[in-house]
């Protein structure tokens, strides 16, 4: 049988990986590791990639164990998923591999400027009602900058059609360079060791028939960034663990 959260919880508070500080503590608890954390946890000088909203947290060990020259560092509040991929990591002895349980709103409190050279966007909820919730709104790129590397990497991989229009448009409205964009990654001859790593949901929606799309693009730190000012249909489709949308067709 497997662990229950309350046991789940317990073994993360143990794991010398894991950081745990959500909304609830944030104001009370300084996080001292800011702008330390190649020194103060790593103990090397290799660039940090984090995996903002990892779930159970398989791309990033997937990425830890194939690229040891690199930091990663998966994101997420719901602590009960993440016990699974930092569970791996722990086992592995994943040097190279933490985790941070906390709000993805505030996450430029826990990273100093230019601390963090890329940044994994791995089948985020499309938040079709509100674009400030989608993490690659401006609201959040505006949060990346803050402790990106100028012209740091975003990649972005998603199910979503709908996240995927509104990313392309984000980008084009901005003027930010895209590194590569296809809205059929298996298909696209740019299935590499990277972005073979299939999550679960992944396979599930591969084994479905749906396109996996993939944007990678650089964020410079200079000049206002815009919401694009465009209507996108919304998904046809109810994705794993989304909650159903109202009638509206559109949105933007």
């Amino acid at each position: 049988m497997g662990k229950g959260k309350l046991a789940k919880f317990a073994d993360m508070a143990e794991y010398p990986h894991v950081f745990e500080y959500p909304y609830s503590v944030v104001d009370d608890v300084p996080f001292d590791m800011k702008g330390r954390w190649k020194q103060d946890f790593f103990g090397n000088d290799n660039p940090i990639v984090l995996e903002l909203g990892c779930g159970r947290g398989e791309y990033t060990v997937g990425l830890g164990r194939r690229y040891t020259d690199k930091n990663f560092i998966g994101v997420d509040i719901k602590g009960a998923r993440m016990w699974t991929g930092a569970t791996e990591a722990l086992n592995e002895g994943l040097k190279n591999v933490a985790f941070l349980r906390t709000n993805i709103e505030i996450i430029d409190r826990f990273f100093a400027p230019g601390e963090v050279d890329e940044i994994w966007l791995t089948f985020s909820d499309p938040q079709m009602k509100k674009a400030t919730k989608r993490l690659t709104s401006t609201y959040f790129m505006n949060r990346y900058r803050k402790f990106l590397v100028p012209d740091g990497l975003i990649h972005l991989k998603t199910d979503s059609n709908f996240m995927f229009t509104y990313t392309k448009s984000m980008v084009e409205a901005n003027h930010l360079p895209v590194e590569f964009m296809t809205d059929d990654l298996y298909h696209s001859g740019m299935d590499d060791d990277i972005l073979s790593i299939r999550t679960y949901y992944e396979q599930q929606w591969l084994d479905r028939g749906l396109n996996i799309k993939y944007l990678k693009f650089r964020l410079p730190q200079e000049g206002e960034l815009v919401e694009p000012d465009v209507e996108i249909e919304l998904d046809d489709y109810r994705s794993y663990n989304r909650s159903k949308r109202s009638g509206l067709k559109t949105s933007k």
